[in-house]
């Protein structure tokens, strides 16, 4: 179980087929205080790079792209009543939906750990 990252400030997790995406520690930090959360359907069809959630914080709000294609299968339920969990644990309890793969597509495009860090030590 590998975590793949987007230039867009998103994380995606592959276990046993699904996919599990919310935004990194770097975009919660830049985004500051999130005080709301709207997230896809499940079953809703999502291609890679499309808009599949909305973020908004005190500072500004933003919309959390698709890092690959399929349907959603599940979401953070939590974080309509409790946005925060986003800041609190972005990496965990943040998540915002789960996914299962549209067939022939892969993380493989992503970004890997060391290659994320080295994005956004650049962008500072």
């Amino acid at each position: 179980m590998s975590i793949k990252y987007t230039e867009d400030h998103e994380w995606a997790k592959l276990e046993n087929g699904e996919v599990t995406v919310g935004i990194t520690d770097f975009a919660q930090e830049q985004l500051g205080e999130i005080v709301f959360v709207e997230l896809p359907e499940v079953g809703q069809q999502i291609t890679v790079g499309e808009e599949a959630a909305v973020v908004e914080s005190v500072k500004a709000a933003g919309e959390v792209k698709c890092p690959v294609g399929g349907t959603v299968t599940a979401i953070n339920e939590i974080l309509a009543d409790s946005p925060e969990k986003v800041n609190d644990d972005p990496m965990d309890t943040g998540w915002f939906y789960k996914l299962t793969i549209n067939e022939g597509e892969n993380l493989d495009s992503l970004l890997d750990e060391g290659e994320y860090k080295k994005f956004v030590e650049s962008q500072e």
